[in-house]
């Protein structure tokens, strides 16, 4: 019985964990959508009613702290905010797996530039936090 290629598992592993990030992304993001528009069928209708739906001045989306307690109240747009940042951590899922499996196939050099590039995605998160 002839081995798996390890270069064709890496691959498949990152094909499965990036269609399964998208799709629960959407997933999650159709279901705030439904909720939204559920709790709230003025935003059919009246034009300033959507409006006040991505006012950017609402605390729902200012933090994580406020998009998961808006989600536990079950607010739609809270929700729709954790669809987005599932799609938001799928590439970076994706890095942190690529790490650990070309660390599993003992590629040095692989594991390094993929380290450099997940430490890049860190920092950028932590200074888009920041301000």
């Amino acid at each position: 019985m002839a081995e798996a290629d390890p270069r064709k598992l890496i691959e498949s592993a990152i094909i499965i964990i990036l269609r399964a990030g998208v799709a629960i992304s959407v997933t999650i993001i159709a279901v705030g959508l439904v909720m939204t528009f559920i709790h709230h069928h003025d935003y059919f209708s009246s034009r300033p009613a959507l409006g006040s739906l991505i006012d950017p001045r609402e605390s729902y989306t200012a933090s994580v702290s406020s998009v998961i307690e808006g989600a536990r109240q079950g607010r739609g747009q809270s929700i729709v905010m954790i669809g987005i940042l599932v799609l938001i951590a799928t590439p970076v899922v994706r890095v942190a797996t690529s790490i650990a499996l070309f660390a599993a196939e003992r590629d040095g050099v692989y594991v390094a530039i993929t380290s450099v590039v997940l430490l890049l995605l860190i920092l950028s998160f932590v200074i888009g936090a920041a301000g």
